[in-house]
């Protein structure tokens, strides 16, 4: 299978400043980490619509590019998009995890066409994403992902919306959270972090999208 054209900027356009300020924001994750190692990170955003799926798709290609065996799982159990980034299907996925012991013990990864890079699709959407994602069974999921890549990167729905963000990002090492240039309300931010910070969540930065081309740092910035 392979990836759709739509999006994934650092597939289509490998040299454009964009592709590489995706390639700096990795670099950046991998110094921020070196006293406090990142193996699972969820990338969220404040409010709907700010980009989050395709900063992390990106953000996930240009990981496994750098050599990592890395996983990208699509714990936004409401509006799953990632399958549709990636061009394929979403019939088996998380949900299946959490309901059959087979797909725990062999996880239903789909190969991306990137070499390195697994999907792992959301899946059936279940009726109740926010108790799936907080129970005793995503921490056995979230282990299972673990061993099987160096790298598990998470999407989650916006934090102010629902409490699914908050609920995973307790259980994994930080969270990343991207923040839409001319969209993105500074009030949302604000409660968006307040939010984590009370959880006692880790939030290693933010990412800026739809940023003027021609600015400093860039199209996309850390």
């Amino acid at each position: 299978m392979t990836p759709t054209q739509d999006g994934l900027i650092t597939l289509t356009d490998p040299r454009s400043p964009v592709a590489e300020a995706y390639r700096t924001l990795r670099t950046n994750l991998y110094f921020s980490s070196l006293d406090k190692p990142i193996r699972t990170l969820v990338v969220t955003s404040a409010a709907p619509e700010e980009g989050k799926s395709t900063t992390l798709a990106n953000l996930a290609v240009t990981i496994a590019q750098g050599g990592r065996r890395t996983i990208l799982a699509d714990c936004d159990l409401r509006r799953p998009s990632l399958h549709e980034i990636f061009g394929v299907s979403n019939a088996h996925g998380l949900t299946t995890m959490m309901v059959e012991a087979s797909a725990l013990a062999q996880p239903p990864l789909v190969a991306t066409g990137v070499d390195n890079l697994w999907l792992l699709p959301s899946g059936p959407l279940p009726p109740n994403p926010a108790e799936l994602l907080g129970s005793n069974r995503m921490d056995e999921v979230i282990a299972a992902l673990k061993a099987q890549a160096e790298m598990v990167l998470f999407d989650a729905p916006p934090v102010i919306a629902v409490t699914d963000a908050a609920v995973l990002a307790s259980k994994v090492d930080a969270v990343l959270l991207v923040v839409s240039a001319g969209r993105t309300r500074r009030e949302h931010v604000q409660r968006a972090r307040a939010l984590l910070d009370r959880a006692g969540i880790r939030l290693i930065g933010a990412v800026l999208t739809n940023a003027p081309l021609d600015s400093a740092l860039g199209g996309y910035y850390r």
